[in-house]
Parts: C-alpha cells; sequence; structure tokens
C-alpha cells in the first residue's frame, strides 16, 4: 500500500534501443520525473552507450551487454535469453537501490511479462506495457512467414496483455489490437503518440557539403532493416539515375541495423552508390543536420501489415523540421503527415522514383507541404499534447489517485 507522501517509483525496461537514445522512452522517463515520478531505466549497451550505469539527467540508466544483433532463431533465442537474464538482475539492484512500484516495459519483444508477471504475483508491482511494435506482424514481415515461431509471437503478445494492469498504445490501430488480440478493457489502454519535441529537433542552415556538389538532398533517417524497404529506395534511386537521367540528387540516409552493410553493397551492385551516403548509426546533431540540409524526406517503409498499422517517428521528424515528404500510401503513414507527404503506390519503386522528382522539381509545392506539416507537429501532434496522456494512464494504473501537485491539464 503506498503511503501518504511516498513518490511513485518507476522501472522501464527496454531490450532493442539504450536509452537515452530511444527518443520515446527518453521523453516518457523525462516527463514521468517532471510529475514527481523516481525513474529508472534498465536498457542495452550500443555504440556510444558503452558505459553499464550512469545517471542522466537524475535519471539513473542500468545497462546490459547483449550478444551481437540476432540472426536466425538460435541467435534470437540467445539474445531475448540473455536480456531477460540481465533485466531480472536489474529488476533487483533497482529494488534494492531507488525501488520500483511498476515495471513500465517497452517493446520488442513481448517476453518481458515475464519479469512483470513475476514482480507482480509474488512481490505485488504493477506492470504497464508499452505497445511499441506489433511483433507477430513484425516477424512476418522479415521472415515472410506464419510458422511455430510466429505463433509463439501471438502467445506471448497475448500473456503480455493478459498481465499488464494497463497498457499503451502509440495510435488507435494499436488499441484495437490490444483490445481485440489481446483481450484488455477499452479503458485500460491508452494512446500515447509518439510526439517529437521541438526543442531537440531544431531547425538549422543547410550544410551544402552533405550535397556532394549536386542541386537536390534527399534524406531518411531510421533503421536498416528489411522492412523497413531501404532496397525499394535504392532501386528507386537506380531508376531516378538511369530512366531519369538525374545526376544532380545526392541521398543521405542516417541508421544502423543489420542491414546496413548489405545495403552499402546492394547500392554499388544497383550503380548507386555515389549517389548514396550511409552514415550509420548517428548521433542527434548529425541526423539534424542531414534533415535540416535535405530538400525532401522519403520513408520507404514496405507496405505490409506491420508498417501499415505503425507510426512512424521518422516523419514526425521530417515535419517537426518543416521537410516535404514521399513516402508509400500506408494507413498510419497518411493520418501523420496528411498533405504534408506524396504518396506512392504500395511498394512500386517506379512510382515512388516518380514523386520523388516531381517534389524536387516543384518549389512552391515543397514550401507549401513543409509549412502544413511543421504546423501540424505544432499545432496538433508535438510531445507536449501526449505527455498528459501518459501522465494519465499512469493516474489509471495507480487507481486514479494523482500525484500532489500534478496535473494532466
Amino acid at each position: 500500500m503506498e503511503s501518504a507522501g511516498k513518490k511513485r517509483r518507476v522501472l522501464i525496461i527496454i531490450e532493442n534501443l539504450p536509452a537515452p537514445f530511444d527518443r520515446r522512452v527518453w521523453q516518457e522517463a523525462t516527463t514521468l520525473r517532471d510529475a514527481g515520478y523516481v525513474v529508472s531505466i534498465a536498457c542495452p549497451t550500443a555504440k556510444g552507450y558503452g558505459k553499464r550505469y550512469e545517471v542522466i539527467e537524475g535519471i539513473p540508466i542500468y545497462r546490459y551487454k547483449l550478444p551481437n544483433e540476432a540472426e536466425g532463431a538460435l541467435g534470437y533465442l540467445l539474445e531475448y535469453s540473455a536480456a531477460l537474464f540481465w533485466q531480472f538482475v536489474i529488476c533487483w539492484k533497482v529494488l534494492f537501490g531507488p525501488g520500483f512500484d511498476v515495471i513500465h516495459a517497452c517493446n520488442p519483444p513481448d517476453n518481458i511479462f515475464l519479469i512483470g508477471g513475476f514482480f507482480k504475483i509474488f512481490l505485488g508491482k504493477k506492470y504497464l506495457f508499452d505497445h511499441h511494435d506489433i511483433n507477430p506482424e513484425l516477424y512476418e514481415a522479415k521472415f515472410g512467414k506464419r510458422d511455430f515461431f510466429y505463433k509463439v509471437m501471438l502467445s506471448w503478445e497475448r500473456w503480455t496483455f493478459k498481465i499488464a494492469d494497463v497498457s499503451i498504445a502509440t495510435n488507435e490501430s494499436y488499441k484495437k489490437i490490444a483490445i481485440e488480440r489481446g483481450g484488455m478493457a477499452p479503458e485500460k489502454v491508452h494512446v500515447v503518440r509518439s510526439g517529437p519535441k521541438l526543442d531537440r529537433l531544431r531547425k538549422l542552415p543547410p550544410i551544402e557539403s552533405l550535397k556532394k556538389g549536386r542541386k537536390f538532398l534527399v534524406g531518411y533517417v531510421g533503421v536498416m532493416g528489411a522492412q523497413e524497404g531501404i532496397d525499394y529506395l535504392l532501386r528507386a534511386i537506380q531508376h531516378i539515375v538511369t530512366q531519369f537521367k538525374r545526376d544532380d540528387i545526392h541521398f543521405g540516409l542516417v541508421g544502423g541495423g543489420t542491414d546496413l552493410e548489405a545495403m552499402k553493397e546492394y547500392a554499388v551492385e544497383l550503380g548507386v552508390a555515389d549517389y548514396v551516403t550511409f552514415t550509420g548509426r548517428a548521433p542527434d546533431q548529425e541526423m539534424i543536420e542531414m534533415l535540416n540540409t535535405a530538400d525532401i524526406c522519403v520513408n520507404p517503409d514496405v507496405a505490409n501489415e506491420m508498417n501499415d498499422k505503425s507510426t512512424m517517428n521518422k516523419i514526425m521528424e521530417y515535419m517537426a523540421l518543416g521537410k516535404p515528404i514521399v513516402q508509400f500510401d500506408l494507413t498510419e503513414g497518411r493520418f501523420s503527415a496528411q498533405t504534408a507527404s506524396l504518396y506512392a503506390e504500395k511498394n512500386n519503386i517506379e512510382d515512388m522514383a516518380n514523386k520523388i522528382v516531381q517534389l524536387l522539381d516543384d518549389p512552391e509545392m515543397r514550401k507549401e507541404m513543409g509549412e502544413f506539416g511543421y504546423n501540424r507537429v505544432v499545432n496538433e501532434l508535438e510531445w507536449r499534447y501526449e505527455a498528459p496522456k501518459l501522465l494519465a494512464a499512469y493516474d489509471d494504473l495507480f487507481g486514479g489517485r494523482r500525484l500532489k501537485g500534478t496535473s494532466v491539464d
């Protein structure tokens, strides 16, 4: 039972990205801290985030080392097993340190319910599930099949929602899955979108050297993975270069991932390597410089069940910097961008190439689309509109009792 005046304590667990690099999680963590919660984070190490323990902006971060990024069933088994082991160890460290009243679990994967369930059953802790990815669809997007492991993903998802006291969905599509497939009561599912913070995404003057001597730059930020459609983008670039005979467009691709080296090799194979800069995983400043220099930004996410239902952070980041967008026509992508984007036919690389060239060659259209996107972020999608929804989910988690002095207005 919570004693009067005692601060509520939160342990956030993430596996696929480190803090504070995971922008959504860091925004949630700092919002909870500012509202009076005591926040700790458990997450993996990564390039640039190698310290096993550090305190950033008053938030202690406990990091664990995972095997190299998983490939195949055995690789994922090793990664997930190691992650669960270290997460469990860190839970005990935090329990006897700053303590926690609730585990806030961020997927992927969905197996953190094993830890949340243990501490809920044996120590009475609460469990909040933060639904970042729909993993059954993610598995199908990566491997193209619904086999035994796909069924495992569905089972983990069901157990996650069964154990969760409250869940957070990033959009209405995810909320529908939580209710219809996960069996959660609608009032226990809170939609908290991944809105950008404008104090982080600053508009800066372009850096002309990033264009590599060409007139235009097309920017991309995100993971270099199969479902992100980088191969589609590279084929669209080949079409632009060979069919449209355009040698005045450069492409700046910011991000790391399991397919980064393969995509570099594919660019060479397609004969477009000279038109593409792959930065790998880069710090915020490098990413912001690339996007500020870009004339337009692109989102080549493949049209599949996973991407159609998912809200991509990159779309809002492009809009926050006033950049017009080209992407395939996906449900949540269209909801976020509206008229800030041109929409190519699903998985049609020729149409994507057409839309990129059309937008680059129409400066007035670029200006109007960029302004619309920026104003939509400022007036509707910025994180300050989502933070109160996060705090409302926590009020629900603690039985409607608000921390003294906090507000969701």
